[in-house]
């Protein structure tokens, strides 16, 4: 059975796990890198890393030391626009934590890396004292995203069914923080 170590990225870390954001947004959303979307995977020292209320997790395959999943957490609510504007009052930033950036690589898919970093991250929340929810928005393409984030939390709106044109065709969730 292969191991994994989860542990909090380092800066030898942040190329690997650059590399397995960007093949994402490209393999498995198909938007390739969007400034105004992906600034923080360029940059995850100045998102991730350098702000004390938030973190960037890694699991690092033990076999060969290399990045095979990643999950971030930061103090930013989401932003209207683009998403409606009574999600952005509802998890307003600063108390607010968000997930981002919980992606997998293919090859190590199916083995519970996403759950184990959001639990990690969850726990990092706690600790914190300061976030009284957690949010995230997820891609329904996303190969296992939709199952994940349904068995950890509950949908708070589906753009492709409560928004009129169907938004940015995200879903929405809030997965409990206690």
């Amino acid at each position: 059975m292969q191991k994994y170590r989860i542990r909090t990225a380092a800066a030898s870390d942040l190329n690997e796990a650059r590399a397995v954001m960007l093949d994402t947004v490209y393999r498995d959303f198909g938007t390739g890198y969007v400034p105004r979307w992906h600034a923080d995977i360029i940059d995850p020292e100045s998102f991730y890393v350098v702000p004390p209320r938030h973190t960037l997790l890694v699991a690092v395959d033990e076999k060969d030391g290399t990045v095979a999943a990643t999950a971030a957490l930061d103090a930013r609510g989401p932003a209207h626009p683009p998403n409606p504007r009574w999600l952005a009052e509802r998890y307003p930033s600063g108390e607010t934590a968000q997930l981002r950036r919980v992606y997998t690589r293919p090859e190590h898919r199916r083995r519970g890396l996403a759950r184990q970093l959001v639990e990690e991250l969850l726990d990092f929340a706690r600790a914190d004292g300061g976030y009284r929810s957690v949010y995230l928005h997820a891609d329904p393409h996303s190969p296992g995203a939709m199952s994940l984030w349904r068995t950890l939390g509950k949908v708070v709106c589906d753009e492709r069914e409560d928004v009129p044109g169907g938004g940015s065709g995200v879903v929405h969730f809030e997965i409990p923080l206690a």
